[in-house]
């Protein structure tokens, strides 16, 4: 089971969010048959993206997080909903580097209203450039500890993260006192391991958190394609199109990068398709 614990704490003037994301991680694994160090690039970009989706408010709004080499020449992309069903990949030409490059991120609120934010990566760590992000981008004080632990037969021991953000008006006192505490999660990964998101939250937090309300839900890797999300895209791509594309490969396929999942559509498919 993958958790997102939310809550405020130091005066209400802090947000805090402690995730577990070690089910999630191996999904992702088994799907794209990462390497130890895909794995553990990608698994860390997942955590980082439950945080922001857990951050969404609207129940259409939708977050998306890709990192491109400086050369054009490998990405990581991960996406999630409000309802923390996340999915991503990492091409393999990476070999789970984070070689320079930039990081964009999309928010979509569900209005047609996206917000688009942009950072270069300063760094291969993935909490290290999620900090810049969210000092570059979004000016808003964010501290960014995620990890991954990968056992050697490939499997996720443990993943997850904690991440504060400092809200308008926080005090210089609850600055440093959030500042101390994170100094606990430099491998938020091993803390896991030993006594899992409730534990961190418990251990570190329970005086914070004492009559406050901490929120909890379960992230999964949960994919948003279909068949028939697939069929409306192929219909906007017109009739004498696709039937070109038979034409020339006998059938149209398409990938989805996010589930490694390939939909095809034969000829037939494609009749029943543009005959409506």
């Amino acid at each position: 089971m993958n958790y997102l614990y939310k809550t405020l704490i130091f005066d209400r003037q802090v947000s805090l969010s402690v995730m577990e994301t070690t089910d999630l991680v191996n999904k992702a694994i088994k799907i794209h048959s990462l390497n130890p160090s895909a794995a553990k690039t990608l698994g860390e970009m997942l955590t980082c993206g439950v945080y922001m989706s857990g951050c969404l408010k609207s129940e259409k709004g939708a977050v998306s997080i890709t990192v491109k080499a400086d050369d054009g020449v490998g990405a990581v992309s991960v996406s999630g909903d409000i309802n923390l069903h996340m999915r991503g990949y990492i091409d393999g030409s990476m070999n789970g580097k984070l070689k320079g490059g930039y990081m964009t991120v999309i928010k979509d609120d569900g209005f047609s209203r996206p917000f688009v934010g942009a950072s270069e990566l300063i760094s291969d760590d993935v909490s290290r450039n999620m900090m810049n992000y969210f000092d570059a981008s979004e000016q808003i004080p964010t501290a960014v500890s995620v990890g991954v632990e990968i056992g050697e037969d490939g499997k996720c021991v443990a993943a997850g993260g904690v991440v504060m953000q400092l809200l308008p008006g926080t005090s210089d006192e609850n600055r440093d006192l959030a500042e101390e505490k994170m100094q606990n999660f430099l491998h938020p990964e091993k803390l896991i391991k030993s006594v899992g998101a409730k534990g961190i939250m418990d251990t570190f937090f329970a005086e914070e958190t004492k009559g406050g309300h901490v929120y909890m839900t379960n992230p999964d890797y949960i994919c948003n394609c279909s068949r028939q999300k697939i069929s409306s895209v192929l219909l906007a791509i017109g009739k004498n199109e696709l039937y070109n594309i038979l034409e020339e490969q006998g059938s149209v396929s398409v990938h989805c990068h996010y589930c490694n999942t390939d939909y095809v559509f034969d000829k037939k498919d494609i009749d029943e398709l543009t005959n409506g």
